[in-house]
């Protein structure tokens, strides 16, 4: 079965084939990151309008690198939600239109569960059942996760996600944007340079009992101590690390939380955070301490990406047909979605 995925939930257009025997075959990727930089933050007019730009060259990228043909596609994988409505719709639009020129199947994929699933696209992959850490953009959360669409909310955050709030301390450091990736960058210089950690943060509901997160505090903690000194580029790369140090601790002690609680021993973590190389260090270390393993997508699947909407997709439309979603004949999105209501009946 081949499948085309296209992804358009917020600021990345994303195109991708998978081929459910010979794997993912091509993708092709383009980031607004430059053009809503000048606003430090994505537009999501803007967003939508370049969507509708990219959408059908990438495409024509994409089938081009494998030499296959429209005609060949087996089904239609998009983006249905969450995301920005406008975004989404170019997607759902794109892709219904397609399924109905060339009478296939097109499905609507959860966001989330794309970004749930993408380390079963690297080598060694998980199987089920495991533990889902989600830091991608505006969620962080914990699932177990015992099969496909059988999904179970462990905790989440009860107000920023650590997205949200690398985001919000890194235009308070003046580190522009995308601001998760300029702080990481200068947290980590400030590592290599030998200078000694000069801050400590509080590490948020660390001991709440629960499998809860919340970093909005983190952001105030850092104001404070920014008040409380001269700003200087030392300074500024101390607090960077500081910050890091408190989320990445934070994440760790909750996913082995997690991990005893279930008992299971596979953690899966995705999301654009999941990039951070001191989280995939902390992590990889922890869970080796006590007997488990962590499995991370590539880096280039970190980000919003089609290859994880198409890849979702086959494995959605290999089901039988009674425990799977209608695929759809109409434009549906849905820019709030739980990723719970994903449940496969069984």
């Amino acid at each position: 079965m081949l499948v085309l995925g296209i992804e358009t939930s917020c600021d990345e257009t994303g195109i991708a084939l998978y081929h459910t025997e010979r794997g993912l075959l091509s993708h092709a990727l383009y980031s607004q990151t430059e053009m809503h930089g000048e606003y430090g933050g994505v537009v999501p007019e803007l967003a939508s309008r370049d969507h509708i730009r990219r959408v059908l060259p990438l495409i024509r990228q994409t089938f081009g690198a494998t030499g296959l043909d429209l005609r060949e596609l087996n089904a239609i994988a998009y983006t249905c939600g969450p995301g920005l409505a406008g975004a989404l719709l170019v997607g759902a639009s794109i892709a219904t239109a397609l399924g109905f020129a060339l009478k296939i199947p097109v499905l609507g994929i959860h966001h989330l569960e794309g970004h749930l699933l993408s380390p079963l696209l690297s080598t060694p992959a998980p199987v089920f059942p495991f533990v889902a850490l989600l830091v991608s953009g505006g969620h962080t959360q914990l699932m177990e996760v015992s099969g496909l669409g059988l999904y179970k909310l462990l905790g989440e955050t009860v107000d920023d996600a650590a997205g949200e709030a690398f985001d919000k301390t890194a235009k308070l450091l003046g580190l522009g944007y995308p601001g998760g990736p300029a702080l990481s960058k200068f947290a980590d210089e400030f590592l290599k340079s030998g200078q000694p950690k000069c801050f400590k943060l509080p590490r948020p509901m660390l001991h709440s009992g629960d499998l809860n997160f919340s970093f909005s505090g983190l952001k105030t903690a850092v104001l404070t101590l920014m008040n409380k000194h001269e700003i200087t580029g030392q300074t500024r790369a101390g607090i960077a690390l500081a910050f890091q140090e408190a989320v990445v601790d934070v994440l760790t002690e909750k996913s082995l939380a997690a991990l005893t609680k279930t008992g299971l021993n596979q953690l899966v973590v995705a999301g654009g955070v999941g990039a951070n190389h001191q989280l995939r260090e902390s992590l990889c270390r922890r869970t080796e301490e006590i007997g488990a393993q962590v499995f991370f997508p590539e880096l280039e699947f970190c980000t919003d990406n089609g290859a994880m909407i198409a890849f979702a997709g086959a494995m959605r439309l290999q089901l039988p047909a009674t425990r799977n979603r209608e695929p759809v004949d109409t434009f549906s999105i849905k820019a709030r979605w739980d990723l719970e209501m994903q449940v496969v009946e069984t």
